[in-house]
């Protein structure tokens, strides 16, 4: 799964209870002055199982950050959260872009053994983007994505994510 030959590690992502106050601890204790910052309710998004959250993503020396607020309690991205309304960021999961065309993804998803690495998130936006979500939490402590995106909406995407340090 991981040594596949079109996938790169690509990002490492938390979840928190309020996104103000880590975007605040990104800026103030890790300098990095902004992220990109939105909701996941484009268009023609679809899942596995529904779900809205606010993200936001920032490049830091190649590797793209993710922090995410659940806004719904699903339960992949709440459950790492505190119960009360106490204030929390938690590792969340790493992501492995697949590069490519969309067979390459699809190749790369059908070659993970489903009884080792259960896939329990999928979904994608019309024919630019797809995901997928194993769960390694028993072996590795937290979950994996599997992204691909059509390369001129990865182009787009990646012009409005800041870069640090900048170029």
């Amino acid at each position: 799964m991981f040594p596949s030959q079109n996938a790169r590690h690509s990002q490492v992502a938390y979840v928190t209870t309020d996104m103000d106050q880590a975007l605040s601890i990104w800026r103030d204790e890790y300098d990095v002055p902004s992220f990109h910052v939105f909701t996941n309710d484009a268009p023609g998004l679809e899942a596995s199982h529904p779900y809205r959250l606010k993200i936001a993503l920032a490049n830091v020396g190649g590797t793209e950050i993710e922090l995410i607020e659940p806004l719904d309690g699903n339960a992949m991205y709440s459950d790492p959260l505190p119960d009360d309304d106490s204030f929390a960021i938690r590792f969340h999961h790493v992501c492995m872009r697949i590069e490519g065309r969309l067979a390459d993804f699809e190749a790369h998803l059908a070659s993970i053994d489903p009884a080792k690495h259960a896939v329990v998130y999928t979904g994608g936006m019309a024919d630019v983007m797809r995901y997928a979500y194993t769960d390694e939490r028993a072996s590795l402590g937290h979950y994996v994505e599997h992204i691909w995106f059509d390369s001129k909406f990865y182009e787009q995407m990646s012009a409005a994510i800041p870069v640090y340090p900048a170029c």
